[in-house]
């Protein structure tokens, strides 16, 4: 039981890995769970990056930490063992954790502090020459004036999608009231992803800042009375409110699978990863005849990290590796 729950909790951390880092997480060996990750410090321009080749044991994450090894010739011996005592405080702060994606971001981490000391010792430099020069010149005198979706049945789905326009009515309430509950009952702002589709299945994300558990609910009856997305075959959904405290933050977080076993577990442990807050995400898909296997999950994953990135939920995003994608969006008016 405790080694199925350890490889649960390892297919999770690598599918929602994949989804952040797209082609810089490659397959070693899925039999030995072996899995190599390129970090860069996030610089196209950049010359550096290290190869963080993993192995995941059968105790990982519950008491075991990864098996690894760091290729990167350029790094000396101290750097190597600052790295890896770093990686080890990791563990240690957080047995029973997943802990890949801190590994990867305290490696990434090292590299942007090894090129901005490597970018001033070279300022430094030219600094230094420079006032030699200057120092040169001033011993000779000068003159101080030179200083839309296709549809599984027809083309009107991404159009009612897109322009999803709901008026809720407010005319049950009393006139003097109508101001005050328009205001709690306002729905926040949706932003709407584009589709996925992959063997006549499809899958589009939504998702909308949300403050309390009302307004996830405000959000999904909004969703839900668009036809088109009320009769999908599953509209997961997953959500993140912190509540900022004078002592300690107050978490609110919770999953719906809507009948995909498993899906809202896995948006929701992106989200975690991702250390997103106050946001809801929802993935509808429409099912079309095919079933897909595991690549239903990497769709809804790549849904979810897709609808945050464009969000902009996503910290340090520049830092973050993977091609950006193209895809417009449209929000609610």
């Amino acid at each position: 039981m405790l080694y199925e729950d350890n490889l649960t909790k390892q297919v999770e951390e690598i599918e929602a890995l994949s989804a952040i880092y797209n082609d810089d997480l490659t397959v070693v060996d899925v039999t030995k769970r072996k899995y190599e990750i390129k970090i860069t410090n996030g610089e196209e321009s950049s010359k550096r990056k290290i190869c963080l080749q993993v192995t995941l044991p059968e105790d990982y994450p519950k008491s075991s930490p990864p098996q690894y090894q760091i290729h990167a010739m350029w790094l000396s011996d101290d750097e190597r063992r600052d790295i890896e005592n770093s990686l080890a405080d990791i563990f240690i702060e957080n047995i029973g954790d997943s802990i890949l994606f801190m590994w990867i971001e305290k490696i990434r981490e090292f590299l942007q502090t090894s090129t901005n000391n490597t970018a001033s010792a070279g300022a430094s430099s030219i600094n230094l020459e420079t006032e030699e020069s200057n120092g040169a010149q001033n011993d000779t005198p000068h003159n101080n004036e030179d200083e839309t979706v296709p549809d599984t049945t027809d083309a009107s789905l991404a159009a009612e999608v897109d322009n999803l326009e709901i008026e809720y009515d407010y005319t049950k309430y009393k006139a003097e009231d109508k101001t005050k509950v328009e205001e709690e009952l306002k729905c926040p702002e949706i932003l709407h992803g584009e589709f996925i589709h992959d063997r006549k299945s499809f899958f589009q994300a939504h998702c909308a800042p949300v403050n309390s558990v009302k307004e996830v609910q405000l959000v999904m009856d909004k969703l839900l009375e668009n036809r088109k997305i009320a009769a999908a075959t599953h509209n997961m959904q997953a959500y993140r409110i912190c509540q900022e405290g004078k002592k300690n933050d107050l978490w609110y977080q919770d999953c719906k699978d809507d009948g995909e076993i498993h899906a809202g577990n896995r948006m929701l442990h992106l989200m975690e990863i991702l250390e997103v807050k106050n946001v809801l995400v929802v993935v509808t898909r429409w099912y079309g005849g095919i079933h897909l296997g595991p690549d239903r999950f990497k769709h809804i994953n790549n849904c979810t990290r897709d609808i945050l990135d464009l969000g902009g939920y996503i910290k340090n995003k520049a830092e973050k590796k993977g091609p950006k994608s193209g895809k417009k969006s449209k929000k609610d008016s």
